[in-house]
């Protein structure tokens, strides 16, 4: 099998190592503009590529998207263009959404929408138990960490979460907002608040409350910031017949057993996978899933868990959030 990387950052080398444990034996050609990324590419025994025009005439099977998100519009185009089902990562921007549902359809070929959050084991377990209530539920959310801390081996100046348009902030919102929606239901209206209380070197603001409205009666407030200092995740869901929190780890979902009055902990993995790059509560296991799903779509049509369609619904609420719309 030949798998097309384009992006040889944190990322892509991510996937890869992820894809070998599918496939030991996957060939893979990697684009990169950084001389130094094409350098490691060679050295890690990958075929190097510049110039994406020139690798795709290599005819992969696959193909991952693992650049910038505001890359993303220029790039997905051209491997459709080229019959390749592609994966893409995250997207901060709609542009050419459109263009690219209709170059899939035409050239029959699959487009994959990362969504890592909706393979989270503990995210599985409570979207069944919110499911389960029939009254409308309260929720509060928070997800922060220090902006310097996401990748300290470079600065966050260089790094796409410091500008404006690809911000922290709005990418915690696009990871985050797929599971929320999914869980809670659909937003009917939301409110939000911002500000920046850092000195840090940006020009948008770092720290967000949103309160969402969600069209089947629940309701939640999601705390978003680029300033906490210990990277945290936390999530107390609030009903009459349930009270769970979550602080984002293996097992860290912690149940209130109502009828016993005691609570009882989750854990999701037996083999928990991580990779000492990234923050404690981030397990491997979700990114290796989606792959899985992602090579199933293709091979058997299976639909997956986001879609690029239902993408289009959250970056409209993230621009509201913003205060873009």
């Amino acid at each position: 099998m030949k798998v097309l990387v384009v992006g040889y950052g944190s990322m892509g080398r991510r996937r890869i190592r992820l894809y070998k444990q599918i496939d030991k034996d996957a060939h893979f050609i990697c684009v990169d503009s950084n001389p130094e990324r094409i350098k490691q590419i060679k050295e890690d025994g990958h075929t190097a590529y510049v110039d994406l025009n020139e690798a795709v005439k290599e005819k992969p099977d696959l193909a991952f998207v693992s650049t910038s998100p505001l890359s993303h519009a220029g790039i997905i185009p051209v491997l459709l263009q080229n019959k390749i089902n592609t994966f893409s990562e995250i997207n901060l921007s709609s542009r050419n959404y459109e263009q690219m549902i209709s170059l899939a359809k035409n050239n029959n070929v699959k487009l994959f929408l990362s969504s890592t959050m909706l393979y989270e084991e503990q995210i599985k377990r409570i979207k069944d138990f919110v499911k389960k209530e029939k009254q409308p539920l309260t929720y509060v959310y928070h997800v922060g960490q220090y902006l310097p801390d996401w990748h300290p081996w470079e600065s966050y100046k260089d790094f796409f979460i410091g500008k404006k348009e690809s911000n922290g902030c709005r990418e915690i919102y696009a990871i985050q907002l797929p599971w929320i929606v999914d869980t809670f239901g659909d937003v009917e209206n939301l409110f939000s608040v911002s500000h920046k209380s850092t000195k840090l070197e940006i020009d948008y603001d770092d720290s967000y409350i949103t309160t969402f409205e969600h069209a089947n009666g629940n309701k939640g407030v999601f705390v978003v910031d680029v300033v906490s200092r210990v990277a945290t995740t936390y999530l107390e869901v609030i009903g009459e017949n349930i009270h769970l929190t979550w602080d984002g780890s293996n097992d860290g979902l912690k149940i209130y057993n109502i009828a016993e009055k005691k609570i009882e902990t989750y854990t999701a993995y037996e083999n928990l996978e991580h990779n000492d790059n990234y923050a404690a509560n981030i397990a491997e296991n979700p990114y290796l899933d989606e792959i899985k799903d992602f090579i199933s779509y293709v091979k058997n049509g299976t639909e997956p868990k986001w879609s690029i369609q239902k993408d289009y619904t959250v970056l409209d609420l993230i621009d509201k959030i913003e205060g873009i719309k």
